[in-house]
């Protein structure tokens, strides 16, 4: 007794028909569909002229979380502790990066801190602060102010340097009076008791106000005036023995913006490039049947989707993130991946058909297969929506919906263009001077004429268009080929060693983005970086450490457990806890000192102003409400940043730290808005990857008819998003938001190239596993192979931008798509062939499409094959086929003598059925001759 396998179609037959029906509107009415998706495209994209409104671009709204853990803090802190720019600014007191501009310069010498450089400092520091903007401002009108009128020094080092170090003792990183020094020189060599013998760098800070939103305009005016004209005024210096780097704190937003602007160019550049490789991978040397219109055309089919998608969004209200300018490039390679599939099918359909007909048997095939890859990619930006990064958000936003709308167009515009160069190859009319043309060659005519002007040929075995070489190279050489034990056996290990490989990149991957990497690759920018990194790396931000309730300060208790806490702090080996500022650190030296009594409210709150009176700065760390502390602050310094990880790890041990303290604390500095990532990103891509594995789950069980073939298509999701992730680390890209997009990309895309091999194997007639491979192969795969290059082309373009977006894209989706094309073309159809479970019964057998019950009298699949040798693989796929007598249209049957007079037929094009008592008299009276099966084919069924 035969084992059945459990079919699921529910959705795969009656979607089926659907488009089997559309196929055939679209052949009838092909001029709606072309016009009606123009004049949509036309009055939604309207909606572009709202872009600059709804465009999203600063950095922080794009690439940190939402919510974050740093940005309530940073609310915290504003509400309880604000700036004054305009007389009390401190550096180590900011809770935003601030307006700034910085120089770092390097001495050509050994030792920066020479009289001769030190010349050459001053001409520099003066420089600076004289240029003038176009408010006709300098520096010194919109500088930072301490102590009142007083300008913060743009470096503190500036006035102890009237002489060679042998002369003066420079302290490191603290001098003398107190002041902080590790910030503004670098490359130091220290001598004994911590003093500069020699430095290598300084570093100039030219920090402006941002009081309000007028004065804040003023000094961004200032700074860009700054970067504009440093370069030149640098050169007219003629300096001798320094060397200079700059930038701003607007500098890598400057960056970030040209470097979205410059992709522009090179999507026109990908445009042409896929029109071009479209049309060559679909010429032929027939002059009627040559698709090169069909194509250009197809490749605009993506152009109106994205025109209309975006508009739509815009006119919505959707928020714009620069990343969104990945997306053209992506639904580019989509859409013409949906064109190669539909023409694929379009040239397996017979010749001799009618129009209506071949575009039924054309949508039969082709739709439900884009259907489900459409439906996984789609879902899959969908779900992308859940991160917690806007980019991301907004990205899935916009694609997911261009995707929509791409898949829209092709089955509509497209396939509207598809049914009018069917009527003209119907007609038989020349692809490029549009006239009937005869459609063999005459010896008579000339061997210019004859290629020229001749067309219209097919293979008269098969009724279908000639193959290209491609796709019969599928059928005779590579599909057979793995049929071979040694192939597959060599095909197995490749797949071990990939998968070995893949899971060691995984472990290695480095999480976060370094915002400074969205420099330009080859800009001062990222010179400037280099240049920190190297010489300021030794300290790193002082971190504010804040109280954040009512505390009894006075308790000798509560004194101790915030000291506790702050020790513990300290600890960590990325904190110098030589250099902690703290106001009760200090009051309580001074009350020892003066022999104060501060262990009563009364007390503590009347001494306070003994503290100020030598630590004015203190004022600004303690919160008053009323008589009482309502919070206050202290801070620590960090060490040794000098990598991404280091910022990471020591984030996330102040944290744990403040966490078990026994008193409310934060640690904070503004930096840490951006290492907040590192708390979600894995969390967010694991998320995000096992609910869309789920989805295309459900999607693949729905669709496809064979619910354990669908796990294929399931283990492929998992298979290249782990050889995704993990080449990832190999190509030094680390898990951040970027990389989060194209991995959401990944899950939708690992499903298509194996999804289209999948569903064709099931949806095969052939007899046993490996012809069912073969025939899907022979079907799909040079529509695989067109659909890979096509992206990769279109993406290409992006390996020449200097943006680290558009590189980061570029590298994971050359990842993505070379894995997925290995997966569809070389892994799923060896363990298909191998395993063989598909449709295939426990000896070998193909399962009856009603086995169920003997009586329906139904010829099961394998009959067909034998009875129907000259039908095309679409046509043995209908559901009358089965039936017993039924006849198919052929014009190569030479014998009809052994034709039985009264039978069941029907005809292709009439597409009716009828009883017919004279079959030769059919054959005569059709153009397309019928063939007519004997009744004792039932007898061949009971037999079977």
């Amino acid at each position: 007794m035969h084992m059945r396998i459990c079919k699921c179609d529910c959705l795969e037959r009656p979607l089926s028909r659907g488009f089997c029906k559309l196929g055939r509107l679209i052949a009838r009415n092909p001029w709606y569909f072309v016009i009606i998706p123009i004049i949509l495209s036309v009055g939604l994209g309207v909606g572009l002229c709202f872009l600059e409104q709804r465009e999203i671009n600063k950095l922080e709204e794009l690439f940190t979380p939402e919510p974050s853990i740093a940005k309530g803090q940073r609310d915290f802190i504003k509400m309880h502790f604000p700036m004054n720019d305009s007389g009390q600014f401190s550096v180590q007191r900011m809770y935003t990066v601030g307006t700034f501009a910085s120089l770092i310069v390097i001495s050509t010498s050994k030792n920066i801190l020479s009289r001769s450089n030190f010349e050459e400092l001053l001409k520099l520091d003066a420089m600076v602060q004289n240029l003038t903007s176009k408010s006709r401002l300098r520096f010194d009108q919109l500088c930072a102010q301490v102590n009142g009128p007083s300008c913060l020094p743009t470096n503190p080092l500036l006035n102890l340097m009237n002489s060679s170090t042998e002369e003066i003792l420079i302290s490191y990183p603290v001098l003398s009076n107190g002041d902080y020094v590790g910030l503004y020189i670098g490359g130091v060599t220290l001598g004994p008791g911590k003093n500069v013998l020699k430095a290598k760098a300084l570093r100039f800070l030219y920090f402006l106000k941002e009081d309000n939103g007028k004065i804040q305009n003023l000094s961004l005016e200032w700074l860009e005036h700054f970067m504009k004209s440093l370069p030149g005024e640098i050169e007219k210096l003629h300096l001798k023995f320094l060397k200079v780097y700059h930038s701003t704190s607007i500098s890598l937003q400057k960056e970030f913006d040209v470097s979205t602007e410059t992709v522009i160019p090179l999507f026109s550049i990908t445009y042409v490039v896929t029109i071009l490789f479209s049309i060559l991978s679909c010429v032929s040397l027939d002059n009627v049947r040559n698709k090169i219109w069909l194509t250009t055309i197809g490749v605009l089919s993506p152009g109106l989707a994205i025109l209309t998608s975006f508009g739509l969004l815009l006119l919505c209200g959707a928020p714009f993130a620069r990343t969104v300018a990945n997306a053209p490039f992506l639904i580019l390679g989509v859409g013409v991946d949906n064109m190669f599939i539909i023409i694929s099918c379009w040239q397996q359909t017979k010749v001799t058909s009618t129009l209506e007909e071949r575009m039924a048997d054309t949508y039969q095939e082709a739709a439900v297969s884009i259907t489900i890859t459409t439906l996984t990619d789609v879902l899959a930006f969908y779900i992308g929506i859940m991160t917690h990064f806007p980019s991301v958000q907004s990205f899935c936003i916009y694609t997911g919906t261009a995707l929509v709308f791409c898949y829209i167009y092709c089955i509509t515009f497209f396939g509207a263009v598809l049914a009018l160069n069917g009527i003209h190859e119907n007609n038989n009319r020349h692809w490029l001077i549009c006239m009937k043309v005869d459609d063999k060659k005459d010896d008579k005519k000339s061997p210019l004429y004859n290629a020229c002007c001749v067309g219209g040929s097919y293979d008269p075995t098969r009724e279908t268009e000639v193959e290209h070489p491609i796709t019969v190279f599928f059928y005779r050489y590579y599909g057979p080929l793995l049929t071979k034990l040694w192939p597959k056996v060599v095909v197995l290990v490749v797949y071990l060693l990939y998968l070995s490989a893949s899971i060691y990149g995984c472990v290695q991957i480095q999480d976060g983005i370094d915002i400074r990497s969205l420099a330009n690759a080859n800009s001062s920018l990222t010179e400037f970086y280099d240049v920190e990194a190297l010489y300021f790396s030794k300290y790193g931000p002082t971190i504010m450490v804040v109280v954040t309730n009512k505390a009894d300060y006075w308790d000798i208790e509560t004194r101790e457990i915030i000291e506790a806490c702050m020790q513990e702090l300290e600890k960590d080996r990325y904190i110098a806890k030589d250099y902690t500022t703290s106001w009760l650190r200090t009051y309580d030296k001074i009350a020892k000192e003066e022999n104060l009594n501060i262990s009563t409210k009364e007390n503590f709150m009347k001494h306070l102003n003994r503290l100020y009176l030598n630590f004015s700065q203190f004022k600004q760390d303690i919160k008053m409400d009323g008589y009482e502390i309502k919070t206050s602050r202290f801070f620590i310094q960090a060490v040794s940043i000098v990598t991404v990880d280091d910022g990471k790890n020591m984030l996330n041990h102040l944290r744990d730290v403040t966490a078990n303290c026994n008193v409310e604390v934060f640690v904070y500095h503004p930096l840490f808005i951006y290492l907040d990532q590192y708390i979600v990103i894995i969390q967010n891509t694991i998320q995000n990857i096992i609910v869309a594995t789920v989805v295309m789950l459900v999607i693949s069980v729905l669709f496809i008819p064979d619910p354990l073939c669908s796990l294929w298509v399931t283990f492929a999701i998992a298979s290249i998003i782990a050889g995704v992730t993990g080449f990832m680390s190999f190509w030094k890209v680390n898990l951040d938001s970027i990389s989060m997009i194209n991995l959401v990309i990944c899950i939708g895309f690992s499903v298509d190239f194996s999804a289209h091999i999948v569903y064709a194997s099931v949806a095969s007639r052939k007899p046993n596993a490996n012809q069912r491979v073969i025939d899907a192969l022979h079907v799909l795969g040079y529509p695989v192979v067109q659909g890979a290059l096509s992206t990769i082309l279109g993406i290409a373009a992006l390996s020449a931008a200097q943006s680290y977006i558009f590189r980061t894209f570029f590298k994971i989706m050359l990842l993505v798509i070379t894995f997925g094309a290995l997966h569809g073309l070389v892994f799923i159809p060896v363990f298909l062939m191998a395993v063989g479970a598909c449709r295939e019964t426990d000896n070998g057998k193909v399962e009856p499409e009603n086995a169920e019950d003997k009586s329906t009298k139904v010829l099961p699949p394998a009959v067909i094959y034998k009875v129907h040798p000259l039908a095309s693989e679409i046509q043995m796929r209908r559901p009358e086929m089965s039936l017993p007598g039924y006849a198919i249209s052929t014009s190569n049957v030479r014998d009809y003598s052994s034709l039985d007079g009264n039978c069941f037929c029907m005809s292709w094009q009439g597409s009716i059925y009828s009883v017919h008592p004279d079959a030769k008299q059919i054959g005569n009276d059709h153009a397309n001759r019928l063939v007519e099966y004997r009744r004792r084919m039932l007898e061949v069924y009971l037999d079977h």
